[in-house]
Parts: C-alpha cells; structure tokens; sequence
C-alpha cells in the first residue's frame, strides 16, 4: 500500500511538474496595459500572455507573469490602451492598394486642381499606360467633370478615373475610343452614360455602364498586384487593422496565395465572390474548404442599387434636388431573388450592397422570403451600407437577424450634403447606428476603402461625434444616432467577426482566441470624443507577431 502510496505521489509531482513547464510556456507577455478586451466577462486587464499565435491568459500582471520561461519575451506597455485588432467588414482590397500608387484626387477642391493632378501624373508614364483610380470627389462644382477637361493634358494616356463612391468614373477620349465608345452607344440597364444636351459623350459612366470601359482596361500584371497587395496590407496594418473582409477578393485570390507563400501576409482576409458566380465559390469550398485562420472564403457580394453621390442609390420617392429621379437597381429583382435563393440554398453567406430605402426594403423583403423557403439556419444575412433606412424597416434587421455592414466614415463626408440630395424626412434614419443597436440589431464597422480611408479610429470619431468633415455642425449631424465609444469599438471588433462567422477566433482577447491586437496611444474610452480623431495607432499586432510599430516608421 505504501508503495503504491508513494508511486501515486510521485505520478503527482511529475504531472505537476509538467503543468508548471507548460504554464511557463508563453512566448509573449504584454504587461502594465489598459487591455479593453471586449469580453463582457472581464472587460479589463492589465497583462495578456500569448503562446505562438493565441492568447492563453489574460489578467493581472501578477498573475500573468507567473507564466513567464526562460525564453519568455516581456514588453512593458508603459499604460498604453490595447484593444482587439480592428477588423474592417467592407474593403476593395487590391482596387485600394492599386490607388496607393495612381493619381490622388481625393482632396482635388476645384476642377483645375483636378485636372492639373491628372496632367503630372500623366507626364511621369510611359505613353499608353493607363491612368485609374483617384478617387475625386467633385462636391461643390458647378457640374460634373467632362472628357474636354483633360484630354489636352493626357493625349497618350487613356484615362478613366472613378469617382470615391466607385460608382462614377470619368474617361478621356483616347480611352472611348480604345473601348470603341461613341455616341452611337447604346443605353445600359442598371447604369447611365452622361450626355450633354446636344447628346455628345461628356465621359462620366455610371454603375453598370462603367463596364464599358473597364472591359478594356488590361489586367494588373503578377508583380503590380502582388505588390499593391503587399502595400494594402502595409496601410491597413498601421491603421490598426488585423482582418479584412473584402468583397472583391475572389478575383484575386491566387495572388493573395502567392503573397502568403513568400511570407508577406500579414492581414487576415475573408474572401468574397460576385454573386452571379456564387458555383464558382460553392465549387471551391466543395473541394478545398473553407480555408483557415489567414485566408477564408464563404462569401457572396452583390449590388441592388448604386449611390447616394452619384443620384444612383434606390429611393421610394425622387431625389430632393432631382425631382424626375429616384434612382434604379442595377440588378433585376428576379436576377437578386434567383441568385440569392440559390446562394443562400447551397449555404453560402450573402453579403448584398444597398443604399436607399427603397433597395434596403426589397432586400430585407428578399431576405425574409427566402429564409421561410430555405429553412431556419444560422445563415447570418449581411446588408452593406445600409445607409438610408425607411423608420418602418429598421426593426426589421434584428427581427430577421441580418447584419447591418457599416461604414461611419461615410456619415460625416455625406452629411456635408446629403440632406440637399434627400430632403429633411429622410436624414432623420441615415446612417441610424443607434436606431439599429436600440432595436436589437447587429451592426459591424468597415471602410469601403478605397472609397473611404481605412482608418478605425477616425471610423469610431465619426460614429460617437457624427462630426462633418467640414466641422460646420459640432453638436453632430442627426446627433440622435451618435453612439459610445464601447459600441463603436465592439462594431469593429466582435461585432465585426460575427459578420463572417469569426467569433470564436477572434474580435476580443481572451483564451484560445487569436492573438491580434492592437496598442493605441491613449484611452480611446476616457478621452473626449472629439479629441479621437487625433489619436494614434503605435503598434498592430497579429498571430502574436508585431507587423507595425510607428517608432519604427519615424
């Protein structure tokens, strides 16, 4: 008996022995923070202690370093604010890292600084190199700009640049003509070509007649989407941000493949294909899965209406400013509810682009219909933009648990002037982030970029101020929609990888969940709002590996 006692005790201490040494296997500790986790469980800690890409405590400091080895890294954060890695629920991915190195236009304030930008630019390329992006905003001109304007600076570049919304591009003539375009071109459903009054091409497409000319456009060579990738996931990095979604990344889905076999990933992305093509992602998962932890697929993206800039967004009644015009869907209604069913039929998640109410209503109505024909199932709808809501269908999205995918930056650059567009009535539920989370429902955070700056921090600004960039409105546009800091956070966080299924890995720190976070130079939650916008991201964090540090950029 004895011996067995003691060979029990000495079992005892061997085990004992062996859950020390793994208690003492952390490779990273992080100390002396303010870690806003995210978890409504334990919302606050001091100390995060990581083993290779996941968190396995998170606590105190004394109690979290009683996990320190031998090798154990320990960084003092000195009382920096650390929170989850930001996760943007809406990007063009390779469109915005293609931008980052065309023409800027953005900031363009009058139509001869537009045109004198894409004239220098033009001057560095080699002839017949084609200039895209820019990204111009035209807010404040007497009209939209004409081919007229830069044909004289731009006689062997073909030119088409798109407005920020993405829904509007300009083309010079030397582009028409490469694309055959003339005036004899005939009308596209679901998109406008400009005329002027005498009937002549003034070279703005919108929406769907856009494809007129990109159809021409050469792709991006290997090495130019590799590298506007590479610097894509540079940009993002040193805003804070861990995880894309983006909603154009089946197009470019070897390249991101081949990018993480150099060992250059450093963004976690979820990739989704055009709806229209919804076999081609069903095929794919059939046969390799879903992907993993860097590279996931299971998302379908599509289109009912354009946007509110470009007077393409759906509304039930006329646009305030354009009384003969309400917009128009850029799908049929029978083409959405057939590729919706049968997405949603072979378990692919719908993620669906809508902007005026009159598109939002279809959609949620589309939803709701195939739902009940499909059966119950936690298939997790997503409506992106969802930027101006009739009051009747807000409570809706928590009734049919659809996700609304937001973007606040938007709030603040359209209340500049959407209330000129859509009247008094209608902004009263534009951009209603708190009528959404009030009503129940889920609301994620994103950027759209290139068509907004993928910044989190200037995201989060925007929904707690509700600011306009021109600041003339400091109490905040519809300030009935503001919401807090902790709700924003949460939007872009936890919220965020719940949009694609994702909650279980990441979007708050705790045990087992991915190791991506973010350090911010102040308390995000005890600053005064208005002072958010100047903050600043110091490090960004992913897989327990620092991917940006802003000493390291200085």
């Amino acid at each position: 008996m004895k011996r067995i006692l003691h060979c029990l005790i000495i079992i005892a201490l061997a085990l004992t022995a062996v859950s020390c040494k793994k208690k003492q296997q952390a490779d990273m500790i992080i100390t002396n923070a303010k870690i806003w986790t995210g978890n409504d469980l334990q919302p606050l800690a001091e100390s995060m202690a990581v083993s290779g890409d996941t968190i396995v405590a998170v606590g105190t400091n004394r109690d979290i370093l009683k996990l320190r080895g031998s090798n154990t890294v320990v960084t003092d954060m000195d009382g920096k604010f650390v929170a989850p890695g930001f996760i943007d629920s809406h990007v063009h991915f390779l469109q915005g890292g293609l931008n980052l190195t065309s023409v800027q236009l953005r900031d363009a304030s009058t139509p001869e600084e537009f045109v004198s930008r894409i004239g220098e630019f033009a001057r560095t390329l080699k002839p017949g190199t084609w200039i895209l992006g820019g990204d111009w905003d035209g807010k404040g001109w007497e009209k939209l700009p004409e081919r007229g304007w830069i044909d004289s600076v731009t006689p062997d570049n073909p030119v088409f640049v798109s407005r920020l919304d993405g829904h509007m591009g300009l083309a010079n003539s030397l582009a028409m003509k490469m694309a055959g375009v003339d005036r004899k071109v005939k009308e596209i459903t679901g998109g406008t070509i400009v005329r002027d009054g005498s009937g002549n091409l003034t070279g703005v497409f919108k929406d769907n007649a856009m494809d007129l000319i990109f159809g021409k456009i050469p792709p991006a060579s290997t090495e130019e989407t590799e590298s506007a990738l590479i610097a894509a996931m540079e940009y993002f990095a040193s805003g804070g941000v861990t995880s894309v979604q983006a909603v154009d990344a089946s197009a470019y889905a070897d390249a991101i493949e081949r990018v993480r076999g150099r060992g250059k990933q450093i963004t976690r992305i979820y990739v989704m294909t055009p709806i229209h093509a919804w076999s081609t992602q069903h095929d794919k998962i059939s046969l390799e899965g879903n992907g993993d932890s860097w590279v996931k697929t299971g998302g379908v993206k599509g289109f009912v209406d354009g946007s509110l800039g470009s007077h393409t967004a759906a509304f039930t009644e006329p646009y305030s400013d354009l009384k003969t015009d309400s917009g128009f869907f850029v799908n049929t209604e029978e083409d959405l509810y057939r590729w919706l069913y049968e997405a949603d039929n072979a378990g692919l998640q719908a993620a669906i682009h809508a902007i005026g109410d009159r598109a939002i209503n279809f959609l949620l109505d589309t939803y709701e219909r195939i739902g009940n024909e499909n059966g119950a199932r936690d298939r997790r709808f997503r409506i992106e933009h969802a930027q101006h809501i009739a009051p009747g269908d807000i409570e809706r999205f928590a009734k049919l648990k659809v996700i609304a995918c937001m973007q606040p930056y938007h709030a603040i650059d359209d209340g500049r002037w959407a209330e000129e567009y859509i009247g008094p009535e209608r902004i009263k539920t534009t951009y209603a982030f708190r009528s959404l989370i009030d009503a129940g429902a889920i609301v994620a955070f994103g950027s759209d970029w290139p068509v907004a700056p993928a910044t989190p921090i200037e995201g989060i600004y925007a929904a707690v101020t509700r600011r306009t960039l021109d600041d003339k409105i400091p109490d905040g546009w519809v300030p009935e929609e503001k919401i807090t800091v902790e709700e924003a956070l949460k939007a872009y966080t936890i919220n965020a990888a719940y949009a694609s299924f994702d909650e279980d890995i990441k979007g708050t720190l705790e045990p087992g969940k991915l190791a991506d976070f973010v350090v911010l130079d102040r308390d995000i939650t005890a600053i005064d709002p208005v002072e958010i916008w100047d903050m600043k991201v110091q490090q960004t964090w992913v897989g327990g590996k620092k991917v940006f540090d802003r000493t390291e950029e200085q």
